[in-house]
């Protein structure tokens, strides 16, 4: 009886070549452990052994695939510059108009402003009118400011659902200021505002004339005689 021969499987990974590129990256040696001399009889006897071949195959293209996690990314990825906003750039936006049936806020980076809206740092009392100036609340606004303020231009006289909406343009203490009333029955809301914010190089913090405001509102309260209730009033 012919004793069995033992096999040797050895697997030994190389770059993959032209004649190998599509099939496998790794050499396949079957090595024979001390074969005795065979006779031509013997050596008819051998078959193939496509077992091994297969196991040999699979270990192959498994090995070609590349592993997910050594992907490298690309070398030119950069990220995204962080957006810069600076106090000048927020400045530039200053919208005007009503905001929810409103009077709006002062913006924070405009210290030339005093508004009846309580967001506002700079809060002032609603004024309240008389009831000589009931029927024609917005006739008697836009007379007083005519007549009290340097230079003045009426924007906009509107009605609106949430009251009569008047907007006027008048000289401030650094420019242009943007008077702006919301009259509603009795009540009158208003923001007095720095068309544009002031800067002095180099520093970066606005200055603004809220005196100089405040001066230009008690002109017109006088000019009206309507009541504007203040903080010194109330105590």
């Amino acid at each position: 009886m012919m004793a069995l021969c033992p096999l040797v499987l050895s697997i030994t990974p190389f770059p993959s070549s032209s004649s190998f590129s599509s099939k496998c990256n790794c050499l396949l040696k079957v090595k024979s452990a001390a074969l005795p001399a065979q006779t031509p009889s013997s050596i008819s006897k051998l078959r193939p052994l496509p077992g091994f071949l297969s196991l040999a195959l699979t270990l192959t293209l498994s090995t070609s695939t590349p592993s997910p996690s050594l992907a490298i990314p690309p070398l030119n990825t950069q990220p995204s510059p962080p957006s810069l906003t600076t106090p000048f750039s927020q400045s530039k936006n200053q919208p005007l108009g009503l905001e929810d049936g409103k009077i709006r806020a002062c913006p924070s980076t405009n210290p030339g402003c005093i508004s009846t809206n309580p967001k506002s740092s700079s809060f002032a009392f609603p004024w309240k009118i008389s009831d000589a100036s009931a029927g024609n609340a917005v006739q008697r606004l836009k007379e007083a400011i005519l007549k009290t303020q340097k230079n003045p231009k009426i924007q906009a006289d509107e009605d609106t659902p949430y009251g009569q909406y008047l907007q006027a343009e008048v000289d401030g203490g650094f420019g242009r200021d943007v008077l702006e009333f919301l009259v509603r029955d009795d009540v009158v809301t208003y923001r007095d505002m720095a068309a544009k914010v002031t800067y002095v190089y180099p520093f970066t913090t606005a200055i603004g004339d809220s005196k100089g405001q405040e001066e230009r509102l008690k002109k017109l309260i006088d000019e009206l005689g309507w009541y504007a209730p203040t903080f010194d009033s109330m105590d």
